[in-house]
């Protein structure tokens, strides 16, 4: 069984930073794929970064340039520096992790508000 678990959610506001990590556990064959989603109220859940096992990451227009994905293979985890946060990062974030049988595995998902 895969667990995925995300951390580092808070309140931060505009203009701070906040790290957020996922750390993955189980039986995890060949990962494909990690990747961050977010979702804010009444909104769809949208994908903010991903990186794939080459190392090539993409990332949202939105946050190009402010977040950055990173991975420890060693650990199994996988980071989300988030950097020059703005009020409408607010959202619950989500971590996905897709094996390449195409298996994919959602963490809960960690609050980050963006407020003065």
């Amino acid at each position: 069984q895969v667990h995925v678990v995300e951390s580092g959610g808070g309140l931060v506001q505009p203009g701070g930073s906040l790290r957020l990590s996922c750390a993955a556990s189980g039986i995890l064959l060949r990962i494909f794929e990690r990747s961050w989603y977010r979702q804010a109220p009444g909104k769809q859940r949208e994908r903010v970064a991903v990186i794939t096992s080459g190392d090539i990451s993409n990332y949202a227009d939105s946050v190009k340039g402010r977040f950055t994905i990173s991975r420890d293979n060693g650990k199994n985890l996988v980071y989300l520096q988030m950097d020059s946060l703005k009020s409408e990062d607010t959202a619950v974030y989500y971590c996905k992790i897709v094996l390449s049988s195409g298996a994919s595995y959602w963490g809960q998902g960690t609050q980050v508000t963006v407020s003065s």
